[in-house]
């Protein structure tokens, strides 16, 4: 778990962010990884790591499975295999 905003990781919370919020928050990588560091947002290796950080969190994902998390409006799937997570 980190909090290191490269390049793959700012481009897909630009492309994703209104799955989040109504209208986007950012328009530029510059305003994205100011957002994602005010919100202190975490990026993870594996859909497992997501798990497990919603888990830690108290977030009850008893009952869903694993589509559900990547799909949970605050996971951000970065495309290479890391996940975006944002706490709003």
């Amino acid at each position: 778990m980190s909090s290191d905003y490269d390049e793959k990781v700012l481009e897909a919370f630009l492309k994703q962010q209104t799955k989040l919020f109504p209208e986007p928050v950012a328009e530029t990588p510059e305003e994205a990884k100011d957002f994602l560091t005010d919100c202190l947002a975490v990026v993870v290796d594996s859909l497992q790591d997501v798990t497990d950080y919603l888990d830690q969190a108290g977030m009850d994902i008893s009952e869903m499975e694993p589509e559900d998390i990547a799909g949970a409006e605050e996971v951000f799937a970065v495309g290479d295999g890391r996940y975006l997570i944002v706490d709003a």
